[in-house]
């Protein structure tokens, strides 16, 4: 599932790499060669927000947020880079691999943006990246299908809340859309429900997110998100 480099050379422009930001002579790709091969490096791994909010489903991440991995999220979501959405995208397939284990009916579940979001990304960032992620899941093998039975509702920017505030936003961030859940496939197994995201802090968005969808029948049986934020010690 590895061809992260395919996918980084087809970005011809900008010029600065989004992974580390430098501006290098002839640079053609979205993201350096000593880049790709950071983020290349980068092997799925549960992690344990502390402490775990009530219904968090269990957790899997490519990578800490920094570096690279940390530049080239922001460079996607915040910086309008995108058609890296097709590298993140396959990386996120990397990590539901993972997470899952053996190759079965997926049914991907991306946490929404709320409306003004993605009118600020031009988009709701988190779908186009489930979408390649699917892609990439589809050529090798996997029975895919993204499912959106989640609905956004405002909400203040959350870098502007603390820990407490984030949790009490995320309380009442979703709510269900009027769907039929999902249901068994063509081979009649019902599939398994994975929860997506970019970035892991607290975990508050993704266990609200998941109380949501168990209420109507689905809950996820597993989370995976690119980036999982790790907590600074004290000296």
């Amino acid at each position: 599932m590895r061809g992260l480099w395919a996918d980084l050379g087809d970005l011809v422009l900008p010029t600065d790499c989004a992974g580390c930001r430098e501006r290098r002579s002839g640079l053609r790709h979205g993201v350096c060669p000593d880049c790709v091969t950071a983020l290349g490096a980068l092997r799925p791994r549960s992690v344990h927000p502390t402490p775990v909010p009530p219904g968090l489903p269990p957790c899997v991440a490519l990578g800490p947020y920094a570096g690279p991995l940390r530049e080239t999220l922001l460079a996607y979501k915040e910086h309008g880079r995108h058609g890296l959405a097709r590298p993140l995208g396959a990386l996120l397939a990397e990590v539901v691999a993972a997470a899952v284990g053996e190759a079965r009916p997926l049914a991907l579940v991306p946490v929404p943006d709320t409306a003004a979001a993605a009118r600020a990304r031009y988009g709701d960032h988190l779908d186009r990246l489930a979408r390649h992620c699917a892609a990439r899941l589809t050529r090798a093998g996997w029975p895919v299908r993204v499912h959106r039975p989640l609905r956004a509702l405002p909400r203040p920017d959350s870098l502007t809340l603390d820990s407490a505030g984030r949790a009490a936003a995320a309380e009442a961030a979703f709510q269900p859309r009027l769907r039929a859940p999902a249901g068994a496939g063509r081979s009649g197994v019902a599939p398994v429900v994975v929860l997506l995201d970019d970035i892991v802090t607290t975990g508050v968005t993704l266990a609200a997110s998941a109380r949501v969808l168990a209420a109507t029948g689905q809950a996820p049986s597993v989370a995976a998100v690119l980036a999982a934020t790790e907590k600074r010690r004290r000296s």
